[in-house]
């Protein structure tokens, strides 16, 4: 995807690079796989914030995206290449030899006419989706199923990867996410092959503070510039430091290095932590 660099006709246009939407087909999405999204600004069901610094936004219109590739030796073609809202990738219409239309994640070098399949004998090419069993190891791959039939999950975002290492008997195979971090998943689970497309994603620079609210991100303010009854790192004369003081959250729990993650009972399935050098 290549970029754009703005003129400086404003403030906000200075410094800002932009996509220049170049790859897309089409800029109307298929009406059918489509439905509103509404906002919540980070509330959950009993109106309490729990995500913090999220509301407002352009509206959105939600793409139903097919993650589980099931549709097994049923060949489709690339139709159009769209843009969606709601994910950092663009997104590819298929059509299937029997007529249906889904919505897939585009690979990195997708054309309009490419052909997939899905399936167990499916070649090894970029856009077909395969169980990791039998993939050959080395392979790139992208939307990989934690548990099978549930639809990919991991290594789903712009211009990431995922590699398959190793086959361990039959049961599991050894992936290496993008992260660095190497795990063990199921031979079973369904993965596509390629990377995501868009990987010039992380080098956009919004370039104004209005850019960010028409994302829905709102404002984020520092701790030590607020009241010590709002934050455990406000008050003092002047700028003033945490001090002796461990950070905090706004509610006081630790924060900066104090381990968060709960699900310690998945731990058999990391190979090799994200943070070992």
């Amino acid at each position: 995807m290549p970029l754009k660099r703005l003129r400086p006709t404003s403030p906000g246009n200075r410094g800002a690079v932009r996509p220049d939407f170049a790859e897309l087909t089409t800029r109307t999405p298929h009406k059918a796989l489509t439905k509103g999204k509404g906002t919540h600004g980070g509330r959950n069901v009993r109106g309490k914030i729990t995500a913090r610094h999220r509301g407002g936004g352009a509206k959105r219109l939600l793409r139903t995206i097919d993650f589980r590739r099931d549709k097994l030796g049923i060949p489709c073609r690339v139709e159009t290449i769209e843009y969606d809202p709601s994910r950092s990738s663009r997104i590819v219409l298929v059509v299937y030899a029997d007529g249906e239309r889904r919505y897939h994640l585009a690979p990195a070098g997708v054309k309009v006419g490419d052909r997939w399949v899905s399936g167990p004998g499916s070649e090894i090419r970029i856009g077909n989706a395969l169980p990791l069993g039998s993939m050959p190891t080395g392979t790139t791959i992208h939307n990989i199923e934690i548990r099978p039939g549930r639809g990919g999950q991991m290594v789903r975002g712009a211009g990431t990867s995922a590699q398959l290492l190793a086959r361990e008997e039959e049961l599991y195979v050894t992936v290496r996410m993008p992260s660095g971090e190497v795990r063990r998943v199921l031979s079973t689970c369904m993965a596509t092959i390629g990377a995501v497309g868009n990987p010039d994603h992380k080098n956009q620079v919004l370039g104004k503070a209005g850019r960010s609210r028409h994302l829905g991100r709102r404002p984020k303010v520092r701790g030590s510039a607020m009241n010590p009854n709002d934050h455990p790192h406000g008050g003092g004369e002047g700028r003033s430091p945490i001090g002796m003081k461990h950070p905090k959250t706004p509610w006081g729990k630790p924060a900066l290095g104090p381990k968060t993650r709960k699900r310690i009972h998945t731990d058999v399935f990391i190979v090799k932590d994200r943070r070992q050098r």
